[in-house]
């Protein structure tokens, strides 16, 4: 199963997120490993500075946590980038979740765990879940 899910910036936030409900389920998915990208690790750490108000050393704990649980990140390239203008074309996705999408595309995932996506739409080979739902 790990090497056909990839992770949404929110899963890993709520990981790390003592106080909130989906932390446990949150940190459950990670520890069966999975796929995400340098944009998920850029987007973590940009939310946990700001929202969750982490100082950087541990962001970086977290971060150096998490990839050790997932595959190596995947880096965003041009062909990702074109890859998700299309779906955000067709699909109505805003550019940084169809990064997201392309770039779980490009790693052969067949699952996307997302919070803020639409639970159950297919994007060819790939289903987006909801687990806290």
């Amino acid at each position: 199963m790990s090497d056909s899910v990839f992770f949404d910036t929110t899963v890993l936030i709520y990981a790390v997120s003592e106080a909130d409900s989906r932390a446990v389920a949150a940190q459950r998915l990670l520890a069966a490993g999975g796929h995400i990208s340098v944009q998920v690790l850029n987007e973590f750490a940009a939310v946990a500075r700001r929202k969750l108000k982490k100082s950087w050393k541990e962001i970086s704990e977290a971060l150096d946590d998490i990839r050790s649980l997932c595959e190596p990140a995947a880096p965003l390239t041009v062909t990702i980038h074109d890859a998700a203008l299309k779906i955000a074309a067709e699909h109505g996705y805003h550019i940084y979740d169809a990064l997201i999408l392309a770039s779980a595309l490009d790693a052969g995932c067949d699952t996307l765990y997302s919070e803020d996506m639409q639970n159950g739409q297919k994007i060819g080979p790939i289903t987006i879940r909801n687990p806290f739902s």
